[in-house]
């Protein structure tokens, strides 16, 4: 009989953990500064591709003079790398072509960020940036993030700061174009600095100041020059912002307060003949009800003349006088020579009297 061979331990059974020890940092393998990936050439792809793609885009009827002047130059640049570009000003729509001879298999879609980036009124000398390899694009929506329309206007005024001054920090920080435009936000940089423009400008809506985050980016930027501090944790060094909730819920005037709940069902009010029967006015003839009824009006006549009797009196009620007290141990400036330190006695209070 020939002998098992393999593992032993059957099929369901749990494999124990490995016991290896972790891979030590240094022999972990790391970029190196400055490092840039290599160009995709001809000679990567010599064959081309096998089908045509294209991407068409509408734009609005305002960006049609900027478009139809710098048309040109967006075809010599898709031009060097095989993309035909068309322009339909009756449509008002821009379309991205691959062509037989197109090499980069990923250029149409970066053609069709540049047409994107046009049709969101980026000028043409930062949407071309698209075309690099290091570059990407964004467009962040925020126009559905903030219901009322003048709360919606006031944060998207903090993204661009006074006179464009937070816009401008936000670009040298993440080394990002970032254009805010009707209710979207575009941006043109690399990768991870679009990571942060969209993180700042959804904070920025959702009603955190993007100063707080510019700050935490200044602070990151001094801590990745440090060779030591680059591959630690940096939330020791971050600042940490607590959201403060000021705006307090108005209180009604009238406060409801909430009855425990009973099964039964409320007592029932008197009636009107009930309370008659109580005072004994149910039991009394109709001549007695009336001389009763008339004693009554008699009664309130009496009371509203004497309350109209005192508002009329208290016209000619005199006003408390005030009590002047004469203030001791104060000179006189006219008779100072006379050595006058009482007021009763200064003859300058006198004249004035007089």
């Amino acid at each position: 009989m020939a002998e098992k061979t393999g593992d032993p331990r059957p099929y369901n059974a749990k494999k124990r953990p490995s016991t290896t020890e972790p891979v030590a940092e240094e022999s972990k393998i790391s970029v190196p500064d400055g490092w840039k990936e290599q160009p995709f050439t001809r000679e990567d792809n010599p064959k081309g591709l096998l089908e045509e793609s294209s991407f068409a885009t509408l734009f609005p009827m305002y960006r049609e003079a900027y478009l139809k002047e710098c048309w040109p130059l967006v075809q010599k640049a898709l031009s060097e790398h095989f993309v035909k570009a068309e322009l339909d000003l009756i449509e008002g729509s821009m379309t991205v072509t691959s062509t037989k001879k197109t090499f980069d298999p990923y250029i149409i879609v970066r053609a069709r960020d540049l047409i994107k980036l046009l049709a969101r009124s980026v000028p043409f000398e930062q949407a071309v940036r698209i075309l690099e390899d290091d570059v990407a694009c964004e467009i962040v929506k925020i126009g559905s993030m903030v219901t009322k329309k003048e709360r919606f206007i006031k944060r998207r005024q903090r993204l661009l700061g006074p006179k464009g001054s937070t816009l401008k920090a936000l670009e040298l920080l993440t080394k990002c174009y970032i254009l805010v435009q009707g209710n979207t936000v575009s941006a043109v940089g690399p990768y991870s600095g679009l990571k942060e423009v969209r993180r700042i400008v959804l904070d920025t809506m959702n009603n955190i100041h993007p100063i707080y985050n510019i700050k935490a980016l200044m602070i990151k930027r001094e801590l990745a020059k440090d060779p030591e501090l680059r591959t630690q944790n940096w939330d020791r060094f971050l600042p940490k912002f607590r959201q403060k909730n000021l705006s307090k819920r108005k209180e009604p005037m009238k406060k409801r307060i909430k009855k425990e709940y009973t099964p039964f069902p409320p007592p029932q009010l008197p009636s009107k003949m009930d309370k008659e029967i109580e005072s004994g006015e149910y039991f009394l003839k109709e001549s007695q009800r009336r001389k009763k009824k008339l004693e009554d009006i008699k009664t309130r006549e009496a009371e509203a003349l004497v309350r109209r009797q005192e508002k009329r009196n208290q016209a000619f009620i005199p006003p408390e006088e005030k009590s002047y007290e004469p203030k001791e141990g104060k000179r006189c400036d006219v008779f100072s020579l006379s050595g006058c330190y009482k007021w009763p006695q200064c003859h300058h209070a006198l004249r004035l009297s007089i």
